[in-house]
């Protein structure tokens, strides 16, 4: 008869899968309610297996599962969750789980499906670790995350297509699995050509080489955005991440991606943006001595520098030779609002996101009634947002935007904004009355903002 370690922190859950399990599986269960209660257990008793709660208090399951095996401890391990966490299976995986296995609500299934992996782990850990099985893990855990994702092999070949990523592009997993050459980019790109995730260990030349943008990248991590024009020809823009994924004696074993269209959320902003490498730079600002004479003031050099920065930026679209004449008029007069804001334009412009969002700041600091002003850096607090999953800024750009349309209701853009942050956040329902509050508007032709007229001022 087989002994179980069950650690779970919700004891009514243990007394119900403690007896049955016992019953279906003729196994011996001993359960802990918690990681410390099971490792003073593992003290003086071993386990043929153990199944445990991702979601523990102070110690996790992963956190546990590493404590284990820095100890030798090789007990088969079945990670047990009922919440879909974007790494879980990665960890589990990097730290030598056995199977991962999500909580429902027909628990006989469940525990025949728990009852399996037991005997499946344990025969695995006898014999040696059988074919497929970090491909069942990665599986498992990947087909109850929220987002398409799949996972690559070494040689390049799709082990994992998950069931968000068959809605994304039609093409079911069956279809999918097994092949490489290229071929899940397909269905994004219209032919053959390298996803993020082939190129997750090429240096910033190659990214930019293939179209691809970089927002953050980091050993064995990158995120990016690159443009795309599937088969039905409606040029997109997907986000993309992808991960490294390694086994417990840290052998490269694969790859992760994940992939999302932007396209409505991002619109025009990314789709008439170049796609170029962007590295976060120290903060750039001005060299404001202080001491620039009130008769610069007084003959207009830091309006005559602002409209030049305003006639290479809005006219030319030459944003990077405009900043320096943004500096010139703010090292004259710091508290132009509007320069700070144009600076931020043309930062936003050559893909300096973070740059362009301090100056955003600055403008609104000193302006802070000023609905232009306040919606750039909405819009801003958005974009970095979407790009960079921070729901924290997505929830500022809300703030902004709600004392916008306090100030403003007619403006309609921002409505709309409201309703893209608000599906960001997952509120379905108020987003679909953002919208529509955004396309009265629009019909009834009160759509209203308030932006100066830069052909007045170039």
């Amino acid at each position: 008869m087989l002994s179980v370690l069950l650690i779970d922190d919700q004891n009514p859950l243990l007394e119900v899968i403690h007896p049955l399990l016992e019953r279906i599986g003729h196994m011996k269960v001993k359960t802990a309610l918690s990681a410390k209660e099971a490792l003073a257990l593992l003290t003086g008793t071993t386990f043929d297996a153990m199944i445990v709660d991702y979601d523990l208090p102070e110690i996790n399951g992963i956190e546990f599962l590493k404590i284990i095996r820095a100890k030798g401890d090789t007990t088969p391990v079945i990670i047990f969750t009922g919440v879909g966490r974007e790494y879980a299976a990665i960890e589990a995986l990097n730290y030598g789980a056995d199977f991962f296995l999500k909580k429902g609500d027909d628990v006989q299934a469940q525990l025949l499906e728990m009852v399996q992996m037991i005997h499946q782990a344990v025969d695995q850990r006898n014999m040696g670790k059988g074919p497929g099985t970090t491909q069942k893990i990665l599986s498992d855990a990947f087909n109850f995350f929220h987002e398409a994702a799949y996972v690559i092999d070494r040689e390049g070949k799709v082990i994992v297509w998950n069931k968000e990523m068959a809605e994304l592009t039609g093409i079911k997993p069956g279809d999918i699995l097994g092949k490489g050459d290229w071929e899940y980019s397909i269905p994004f790109f219209g032919h053959k050509t390298p996803m993020l995730s082939d190129l997750v260990f090429q240096n910033d030349a190659a990214l930019l080489e293939n179209k691809y943008c970089i927002i953050e990248k980091e050993k064995g991590t990158v995120t990016a955005w690159t443009k795309a024009i599937p088969e039905e020809g409606r040029q997109s823009v997907l986000w993309m991440k992808s991960t490294a994924l390694y086994d417990s004696k840290g052998v490269f074993i694969g790859v992760m991606g994940k992939v999302r269209d932007i396209t409505e959320e991002m619109g025009a902003d990314l789709l008439n943006k170049p796609v170029q490498v962007i590295h976060e730079v120290e903060p750039s600002e001005p060299a404001l001595h202080g001491k620039v004479g009130m008769f610069d003031k007084i003959l207009g050099k830091a309006k005559s520098n602002h409209r030049e920065g305003l006639r290479l930026s809005f006219r030319e679209g030459k944003y990077l030779e405009a900043i320096p004449f943004f500096d010139q008029a703010l090292e004259i007069d710091p508290t132009l609002s509007c320069v700070w804001h144009d600076r931020g334009v043309s930062f936003r412009e050559i893909g300096r996101d973070m740059e362009a969002l301090r100056n955003f700041n600055k403008a609104v600091e000193l302006s802070p009634d000023d609905e232009e002003l306040l919606f750039s850096r909405a819009e801003m607090l958005k974009t970095i947002g979407i790009l960079r999953h921070r729901q924290d800024l997505i929830q500022l750009a809300v703030q902004d935007l709600n004392l916008l349309v306090g100030k403003n209701p007619n403006h309609a853009e921002a409505w709309n904004c409201l309703g893209f942050c608000s599906k960001e956040l997952g509120k379905d329902t108020l987003s679909r009355q953002y919208y529509e509050k955004a396309r009265d508007l629009i019909k009834q032709g009160k759509n209203r903002k308030k932006t100066r007229n830069l052909d007045m001022l170039t």
